[in-house]
């Protein structure tokens, strides 16, 4: 008789599941009249869900046939996604409004893409893990192309899905590698596997190491991690803008958290063989953000290529291997979602009588027209660019101090002098900001909800380092609950 499966370590998802579909008929119902409503039930839903997993035992749990794990990892970086969707969803609100994309399904399919992303941080076999990766990448094709009177848009929507189905493709055929050589999917097995038990150190098939770097493709498309960056900027400029910040922030962390679960736990004793990759890969992405985005002109664009930078340094941690360098990660992440969001929410309040404006010459003057927005966008400049005291400069000191500590000084050294070039374009929309003139100020309608936002974000990167234990003793329990499972 074969056993239920035990629902608890799941129950975030299940309630997720639940009231994403309960929110689709409630909107049917009423309408897209009342958009409005069901963005902030999603939000609510966003919230009841991450007190779900705060709540949580702590302790490792596997159900749904060892397909589905739940730990301190998990829960860390779930709860990043939420708070990253929810932020997202809230400073969505006025711009469907006044873009006449006022339609219920938007923040239901942001709520699904949150929840395809929880099961990704939960995989515990490539099974799960591409049924948690398709739920999520749909439900973006989807956002991605939102805007169907809007060429740029359906250009956007297109892109992302073609290159993702490519993408899908790879990662698929790299699982079927791996099975292939090793027998199994579960990442548990393959642990056992690759620990000693079917394989001797030193003769790991050539197969395998095939299909694990198929897998690794596959992720770092989701990462948007070079040379797998090519829809970034594309997208970026093309998507709605609420849809760009989604990007931004919350699939980032998911994919990342995916990424450091495969490589640390089925093939953690394989570390010899993933680090030339990682390390190739973070070094040509902290490269081409911080050299590609000098050139830009558009906003949007400029913060596609300072992602693809950002996720290259958050790889420099991964790449070490070690417990520092995981925590280093995961805590990048975390001040990631906050500087992000809150650039975004600048970008979303970039309108000149009532439309919309992308080029960065438009932010001239700002500190003479809206001077806390200015000085918002400076911290929030001064946070990416890695400078004192702003939570930016922690984050890459982590990661940079993990890569030092494995003994990879080269990757370290490049990093930050990948870093000092890419605060060149960070100071210089300070530059436009702060001493260009302004030609045609910004509007002054901000929504009470972007207020929120922008400020929460601004002082949470601002004043930090006040404050950096709650958030650095969570990230190490996290990461030493995945080398201790």
């Amino acid at each position: 008789m074969t056993e239920f499966p035990v629902l608890t370590p799941a129950l975030p998802e299940i309630f997720m599941a639940l009231s994403a579909i309960t929110l689709l008929m409630l909107g049917v119902f009423r309408g897209d009249g009342d958009t409005r409503l069901i963005s902030y039930l999603t939000v609510g839903v966003e919230v009841v869900a991450a007190v779900l997993v705060l709540t949580g035992s702590g302790v490792r749990e596997v159900t749904f046939s060892n397909l589905f794990v739940m730990d301190s990892f998990g829960a860390f970086m779930k709860v990043l996604v939420l708070m990253g969707s929810a932020l997202s969803v809230l400073v969505s609100i006025n711009y469907i409004e006044r873009e006449q994309m006022k339609r219920i399904e938007f923040p239901v399919l942001m709520l699904l893409a949150t929840l395809g992303m929880m099961m990704m941080v939960s995989a515990n076999d490539l099974i799960s893990l591409y049924v948690g990766l398709e739920l999520q990448s749909l439900a973006l094709y989807v956002l991605a192309a939102f805007r169907r009177d809007h060429a740029k848009s359906s250009e956007a929507g297109l892109k992302y899905f073609v290159l993702g189905a490519l993408s899908s493709g790879m990662l698929l055929y790299g699982a079927s590698l791996v099975y292939g050589f090793a027998g199994t999917t579960n990442f548990s097995v393959l642990a056992d596997l690759f620990a000693g038990h079917g394989q001797q150190a030193g003769h790991t098939s050539i197969g395998l190491i095939a299909g694990l770097t198929f897998v690794a493709a596959g992720l770092a498309f989701k990462i948007s991690a070079v040379p797998f960056h090519m829809w970034t900027p594309d997208v970026y400029e093309g998507a709605p803008t609420p849809v760009t910040a989604f990007f931004a922030v919350a699939p980032k962390v998911a994919a990342i958290a995916l990424f450091v679960r495969l490589l640390i736990e089925p093939f953690g004793s394989m570390v010899d063989q993933w680090r030339q990759i990682i390390y190739f890969t973070a070094l040509a992405s902290m490269v081409l953000g911080s050299f590609a985005a000098i050139g830009q002109t558009n906003i949007k664009r400029l913060m596609a290529y300072s992602s693809i930078g950002h996720i290259g340094f958050a790889l420099v941690g991964l790449a070490a291997g070690t417990e520092l360098g995981v925590r280093g990660v995961m805590f990048y992440m975390a001040i990631y979602i906050f500087m992000n969001i809150g650039t975004f929410g600048i970008i979303l309040c970039m309108r000149q009588n009532g439309r919309m404006v992308e080029e960065i010459t438009d932010l001239a003057g700002l500190s003479k027209t809206h001077p806390m927005l200015a000085l918002a966008m400076l911290i929030f400049m001064f946070s990416m660019a890695g400078i004192p005291p702003a939570a930016g400069f922690f984050a890459k000191l982590f990661v940079f101090q993990a890569a030092i500590q494995a003994h990879l000084y080269s990757l370290a050294i490049l990093g930050v002098l990948a870093s000092v070039v890419g605060a060149f374009y960070y100071l210089r929309i300070i530059k436009v900001m702060y001493f260009d003139e302004p030609v045609e100020p910004l509007d002054r309608n901000i929504s009470g909800e972007m207020t929120l936002v922008i400020a929460g974000t601004s002082l949470f990167t601002l004043l930090f380092f006040f404050f950096p234990s709650p958030l650095l003793n969570g990230a190490a329990a996290a990461a030493a609950s995945l080398f201790a499972g």
